[in-house]
């Protein structure tokens, strides 16, 4: 079987079309040369030079497998370059699993910054709810999450990028829109779309933990997992929720976000999460990057580590 080696000395030869030139070239003596072109010549069963007092010159033989053997050796070349692009993370790929609420305000800028640091960083984006991303990551099916709390599955790391105050939406015609900002307790006995306990589960406690310390208690109570949907049921008349801040970029017409008075004001935290002993050199690189690079990495990592405040 011909080799890298045999190839490399045929077209050092054949480029220089001199045996000492090309040994030179190549850091090696000129019998070792020759007797890779020989053992070359021996597999192929071809005479690839003309040895005469005019010097070297390929032979028909010999010049259609010069042009081949350099495409040969540049493949190799470059195959050899992108196992160590790989190696040291500057390539490859990483999947990133967002919320759909994530989609709009963290999420945009995460890949922005990406994409321009580490070009040849290959990313994958897959929506999903929080615990299934948490699963994911254990699995190694994602590198990467934007989830919600909690995640404290053992081996995942997840550190706080985001924090935005609970909205109270409402159709634009309800008698509370025309409020700069809604009294907790006007919220008794409104018909309350929300979360469900299971696929929702912090946005359910959050929103009805709210509800509970204010000693409200909402009338029919509709769960629903998707924060757009919720919205398009708040615009139909059908209630009232109590959604992110980040709902405000994709707000139908027919709903007003409010806020809520200060004193029963809620946060919605997003976590960035990662499996810790994950193998893949680009979502190392990624990470790296990131905790120097995102300003909300960076941030939530210098808190951590005791040299900023949360």
């Amino acid at each position: 079987m011909i080799g890298l080696t045999q190839l490399r000395c045929f077209v050092a030869v054949a480029e220089e079309l001199h045996f000492r030139r090309a040994a030179a070239r190549l850091n090696m003596t000129q019998p070792p040369l020759s007797r890779q072109i020989q053992l070359l010549e021996h597999e192929l069963g071809a005479i690839l030079f003309e040895r005469g007092s005019r010097g070297v010159t390929l032979t028909a033989a010999g010049d259609a497998l010069f042009r081949d053997a350099r495409r040969l050796l540049l493949l190799a070349e470059e195959a050899a370059r992108t196992a160590r692009r790989i190696a040291r993370g500057e390539a490859g790929s990483v999947t990133i699993g967002f919320t759909a609420a994530s989609s709009y305000h963290v999420l945009p800028g995460l890949v922005s910054l990406i994409r321009e640091k580490l070009p040849e960083v290959a990313l994958t984006l897959r929506e999903k709810v929080s615990h299934e991303q948490i699963e994911a990551l254990r699995t190694g099916q994602l590198d990467l999450g934007l989830l919600r709390p909690p995640a404290s599955l053992p081996g995942i790391r997840a550190v706080r990028v985001h924090r935005e105050r609970l909205m109270v939406a409402l159709p634009r015609h309800h008698k509370l829109a025309a409020a700069a900002q809604v009294e907790v307790t006007a919220l008794e006995g409104q018909p309350l779309i929300t979360y469900p306990p299971l696929d929702g589960r912090y946005l359910h406690d959050l929103v009805m933990g709210a509800l509970r310390i204010a000693g409200v208690s909402p009338g029919p109570v509709q769960h629903i997992s998707q924060t757009h949907s919720i919205l398009a049921l708040v615009g139909a008349g059908i209630g009232i929720a109590l959604v992110p801040q980040a709902a405000e970029r994709f707000c139908p017409v027919e709903v007003v976000l409010r806020p809520l008075d200060a004193a029963a004001m809620g946060h919605a935290d997003l976590l960035c999460a990662w499996q810790d002993d994950a193998s893949n050199p680009a979502r190392q690189a990624v990470l790296k990057m990131l905790r120097q690079e995102w300003p909300p990495l960076r941030a939530a990592m210098e808190a951590a580590q005791g040299t900023a405040t949360p």
